[in-house]
């Protein structure tokens, strides 16, 4: 399915041709991507637990999202509020618009499910560019402080590491439809 297209960019379901690209290319930027995420994702969305999303710029994958239905983990289980998760567009595609048309779209996913849509966000340096869009884009804390491989952090209490497991949750209401008018 495509949920944007313009001469430039689609938006569209993620498919499986678009995994290896993405290990590809998150490692000549010196990440460590595991290509079984990829296809966990896939699994996920064929069995109707997330909408993967990717971002094809000029062709090529440029970025990804995963809207999940429910939160499983963190401050948001059992809500029922969608979680969107993994949030990325390779650096040679940012700062072009694209990250903000796959929020677009993954919201405008999340708001057919739900009042609300939640995310985490890493805490280190290398996600303050996700960390202000988040904020940008209305996002807000949620008030229970900082997580990590998720369980809650207690002051003075929990030791951690400072890597892609320590976040802080984020959620946002969605227009709803009465809003739209």
């Amino acid at each position: 399915m495509v949920y944007y297209k313009s001469d430039e960019l689609m938006i569209r379901n993620m498919e499986e041709e678009d995994g290896p690209v993405f290990v590809e290319e998150f490692t000549a930027q010196g990440w460590h991507p595991d290509p079984a995420v990829y296809q966990r994702r896939l699994e996920d969305q064929a069995e109707g637990k997330c909408i993967a999303l990717t971002a094809v710029c000029q062709g090529h994958p440029a970025g990804s999202v995963y809207v999940y239905l429910t939160a499983k983990e963190g401050p948001f289980k059992g809500k029922g509020w969608p979680i969107i998760v993994d949030f990325n567009v390779l650096k040679k595609f940012q700062r072009k618009g694209i990250g903000s048309k796959l929020m677009d779209s993954a919201e405008q996913i999340a708001g057919q499910y739900a009042d609300t849509v939640c995310l985490g966000v890493g805490l280190c340096r290398e996600y303050g560019s996700a960390q202000r869009m988040y904020v940008k884009r209305g996002y807000i804390p949620d008030g229970t402080g900082v997580w990590y491989q998720d369980k809650q952090c207690v002051q003075y209490v929990t030791t951690c590491t400072v890597d892609d497991d320590l976040v802080l949750y984020l959620s946002k209401k969605l227009p709803g439809k009465d809003d739209e008018k």
